[in-house]
Formats: C-alpha cells, sequence, structure tokens
C-alpha cells in the first residue's frame, strides 16, 4: 500500500493515508515524498473527503473508517485494481510470484532492467537497496510487480494478482502459507489457476523446474510457453556456485551460453532467485551475459538478510524471514557463508499462520542449525507452540518481554557471531536497541 501511494503520488494526485504502527523503511520513504499518514483508522480522516479512497487487505467491516467510508457513500477501490486500471494497463508487466523470494526477485529483475536501460517501473513490498524506494511509475513499457497471493480486500476474496495480467510471469516456490483465508494448499493451487489464465499465449511463465506443487497446479491448464530453472544441469536456465564461499556465481542456459561473476549476495535461495530474474530479464531482450554482470551490482533488499551493523565483531541482520522454508535457507546460507561461526538467531512468529500453529512441526526443523535461538512469544500463539520447539534443548530461549529478550541477547553474544532478527514486524525495536547497547558496552570498554 505504501508502494501504491508513491506512484499515485508520482501521478500527481494529493495522497495522504491511515495505517496503525507505522515504521521504517516505509514510513521514511512515504514522509519523504510528502505523503500524510495520520495513524490509526479514524472516522474523521474522511472529514475532507476525498474523491477516491483506496483500500487495504488489512481492512474489514466493522472497522470505524471503513463504517464510514461506506455510509458516505465515498468512491473506493483495492490497491491491485487502482495499480491495474491506473498503472498497469498496456504495459508489459513482469509479474513474480510465489510463497518465498518475490521481493528479492523482483528487485533483481527490476535491477537488471533498469541497468540495461530500460528504466522499468516497479511495485515491490520492500526497498531494494539499488534504488532506495519500493516503487516508480517508470520511463518505459516494463512494469515489475511483486505478485501476492493473499487475498485483495474485504469486498473481493480473489489474490491480488489476478488483477495485474501480466505478459512474464516468475513462480519462484509454492507451499501453504496463509492459513487465515486459505484451507489447504487446493486452494492456493486454484488462486493461481486463475492467475494462469490471465496469461496471454504470446506470454512467457518461469517456474522453478523441481517444485512440485508447481508441477501439479500447471496440470490444471497452462496457455503460455514454460520455461523452467534450477540449481542443476536438467534445466532450461542453470546456476551454481563458483567457489565453497558462495561469492561468485555461475548462470548458464541450455542454448550453450554462460556467464560467471561475483555478487554480494549469498544462499541457494538466493541464487534461485537471481537465476529467475535473468529468465525473466531475457523476455525483456536483455542477453545473458549483461544480465549477470548486472548481479555484481546489486546491493540486496532492506530487510532481507540485510546487515543493518557490525559492533564489535558482532553482524547483525534484518531479515523479513517468516516461513519455517524461508528460516531454513536462511541459515543454511549463513552457515555456508560463514563457516565457524556461530548463528544466533531472534524470532517473532508474528504471521496469522505462524500464530494459529500451522508450522508448529517444520519450524524446530527449519531452526535445527542456529546454535542460539532466542523466541519472542506473542500471548495469540497457539497453547502447544512452546511445548513444539522442546527439541531445540539448551539453544533455546522463550520470552514474553522484548526487554528480558535483549537482556539475554547482550549477556551471550560474542564476537564473530551472526546475530538475525527474523521477523515480518518491528520486533519491538529489539534489533536497534541491541545495536545501541552494544555501541555502548564498546565505548566503556575501549
Amino acid at each position: 500500500m505504501g508502494g501504491v501511494a508513491a506512484l499515485a503520488r508520482a501521478a500527481g494526485h494529493e495522497v495522504t493515508g491511515s495505517d496503525a504502527n507505522v515504521y521504517p523503511p516505509m514510513s521514511t520513504q512515504l514522509k519523504d515524498l510528502g505523503v500524510d499518514i495520520m495513524e490509526g483508522y479514524q472516522p474523521q480522516h474522511l472529514d475532507r473527503v476525498p474523491d477516491y479512497v483506496v483500500v487495504g487487505n488489512a481492512m474489514s467491516r466493522g472497522n470505524p473508517v471503513v463504517e464510514t467510508m461506506l455510509d458516505r457513500r465515498i468512491s473506493y477501490c483495492s490497491g491491485p485494481q487502482w495499480l491495474a486500471e491506473h498503472v498497469l494497463y498496456k504495459r508489459h508487466v513482469m509479474a513474480v510470484s510465489g510463497t518465498h523470494g518475490k521481493t528479492t526477485t523482483a528487485s533483481i529483475l527490476a535491477w537488471i532492467l533498469d541497468d540495461a536501460g530500460l528504466a522499468p517501473g516497479f511495485l515491490i513490498g520492500g526497498i531494494p537497496v539499488n534504488f532506495e524506494v519500493s516503487a516508480r511509475s517508470g520511463e518505459s513499457d516494463y512494469f515489475v510487480v511483486e505478485a501476492d497471493e493473499y487475498d485483495t480486500a474485504f469486498f473481493d476474496k480473489r489474490a491480488k494478482f489476478v488483477h495485474y495480467r501480466p505478459q512474464t510471469l516468475i513462480i519462484n516456490n509454492l507451499e501453504f502459507d496463509h492459513a487465515d483465508i486459505y484451507a489447504d494448499i487446493d486452494a492456493i493451487y486454484w488462486q493461481f489457476h486463475q492467475l494462469m489464465r490471465t496469461l496471454p499465449s504470446n506470454g512467457r511463465v518461469i517456474v522453478n523446474a523441481h517444485d512440485k506443487n508447481i508441477a501439479k497446479m500447471l496440470e490444471q491448464g497452462c496457455w503460455t510457453p514454460v520455461e523452467n530453472f534450477g540449481l542443476d544441469d536438467d534445466s532450461a536456465w542453470r546456476a551454481s556456485f563458483a567457489d565453497a564461499g558462495e561469492r561468485r556465481i555461475r548462470i548458464a542456459h541450455s542454448n550453450g551460453e554462460s556467464a560467471e561473476v561475483a555478487w554480494q549476495l549469498g544462499g541457494a535461495y538466493n541464487l534461485e532467485n537471481a537465476l529467475a530474474a535473468v529468465a525473466a530479464a531475457k523476455s525483456a531482450g536483455v542477453p545473458l551475459k549483461q544480465a549477470v554482470d548486472a548481479l555484481s551490482r546489486f546491493s540486496g533488499v532492506k530487510r532481507r538478510m540485510e546487515r543493518t551493523a557490525t559492533v564489535s565483531d558482532v553482524a547483525i541482520y534484518d531479515d523479513f524471514a517468516h516461513h519455517p522454508t524461508a528460516i531454513r535457507r536462511a541459515i543454511e546460507g549463513l552457515k555456508k557463508r560463514f563457516p565457524g561461526q556461530r548463528i544466533v538467531i531472534a524470532l517473532e512468529p508474528r504471521s496469522n499462520t505462524m500464530k494459529m500453529g500451522v508450522h508448529k512441526e517444520a519450524l524446530p526443523e527449519s531452526l535445527s542449525e542456529a546454535d542460539l535461538i532466542f523466541v519472542y512469544r506473542p500471548d495469540e500463539l497457539a497453547a502447544d507452540f512452546d511445548a513444539s520447539l522442546g527439541g531445540l534443548g539448551k539453544r533455546l530461549q522463550l520470552f514474553g518481554d522484548y526487554d528480558e529478550l535483549l537482556a539475554s541477547l547482550e549477556s551471550k553474544l560474542l564476537a564473530g557471531d551472526q546475530m538475525v532478527f527474523m521477523s515480518n514486524g518491528s520486533f519491538g525495536a529489539t534489533r536497534q536497541k541491541l545495536t545501541i547497547a552494544l555501541q555502548k558496552n564498546r565505548l566503556t570498554t575501549d
């Protein structure tokens, strides 16, 4: 929604918005754009009657400002509908979908296109470091959009991505998620099937070659040419690491083309993300070698394994991972990149799916490679959440208070540790407080 606001502002509209618990980096971006944010959802926010209200999917019936909007018969639509009607129509839309990796893949794709001089527009659910904004209108026909399968709005229960009508579609992976709105993975298959029905026959679908759920979904119907990618020699697009530390990567196509480059990211999951983006960029005419060369200058995405500080030889990261698969693969990547160093995880299980206990069986395994695990447990978590993590033993500590978690972290961190905060929220500013505390301790010691 912050990105939609940015695009509306760029189009010349006066834009204001209401939200709860606004925090950086999005709050900073909107302030810089001159978008006035009102805290909370108060009916008086509509006293100066807007021409149009764009409603986010966090809003529901019973919310005071929603009821006021309906009672006063103010014109409204969803964010995806507004985007489709005012930004995406008549453009070559390149949509990035899947359970994991959407933000990073979309950011890499936008950067490859930009580096090639194509000046794409984009709307991404994070802030790419190379652009420092999550959205822009762009100056060309190309528009990269992060295509989320979550539902659209309280009045439109279709997945957001069915509004986007892409020409090029990436499907990174497909797992069960969003248990608050989908009963099972079959319900998610159905939403992806609706998306497949919107693609033209002269478009392109780029899929993970080894995801059985994607293959099963495609069996329901596909009318668009499909290319696959994977970290092996059997896929049309393939990639591998050129060194043990994962500092260099090699990307190749089955036609014999290949290129190798040093990059700033790490982890097999990010290599898959980059591979998918290179494949999609080809549909915009960017040659493989040029696309791979652009990867050397890609600086990552804020809140996606973003190293925010290094204090007293403790590296501190902010990561959005909140699904067991993403958590596991992030830890695996750090283990390979920093062999012999401790991986310390602070996790805030904040998603609705996690709170419902859907991932309780998979979560312990996803954390098993971490050396120390600190979990903040919100009151809304399923009653048996604590017991489900019992197998992690003494490496695990559970907290119901942010300050207590912070104090424990301070006492246990050692030089060389890779300290990762994993949350799709603000984590009570614990990461920032830890950074300040370590800096004070260093000054005192010095």
